[in-house]
């Protein structure tokens, strides 16, 4: 089952707390994200019933292998894209806004099209 921009989301989360503390909550998640502890529950219990993470008795998350590959892609975009649009001009806090949102909906092919030109543009 394809997974949306709302797991999308939560994955890319996930990956960026775990780079930052040694054990991730779900209250971590509903922190970072600025969203209600229902949401994070119901987020966190389809992520797990879809094999993207594992949350042990103590409720600590960790992202298994597709989960992990998942949110790195998503995390890659959002580095690149922002990197990309402030590099035409736009504003930091506009640029990873709008990376949020276009790296949900592009294309592999077309975004690696666009990180490929740049990298070259900048060599």
């Amino acid at each position: 089952m394809p997974l949306n921009e709302s797991g999308e989301m939560y994955l890319e989360t996930i990956y960026i707390l775990c780079k930052t503390k040694q054990a991730v909550r779900s209250i971590d998640i509903a922190e970072y994200m600025n969203y209600s502890k229902p949401s994070i529950s119901r987020g966190v219990g389809l992520l797990k019933k879809q094999g993207h993470i594992i949350v042990d008795d103590d409720g600590y998350i960790t992202l298994t292998k597709t989960g992990q590959e998942i949110a790195n892609k998503i995390f890659e975009r959002h580095v690149v894209l922002s990197d990309i649009l402030k590099k035409l001009g736009v504003d930091e806090k506009t640029a990873a806004k709008d990376a949020c949102r276009i790296e949900h909906v592009i294309s592999q092919k077309s975004f690696e099209a666009i990180k490929n030109h740049f990298e070259n543009i900048l060599k």
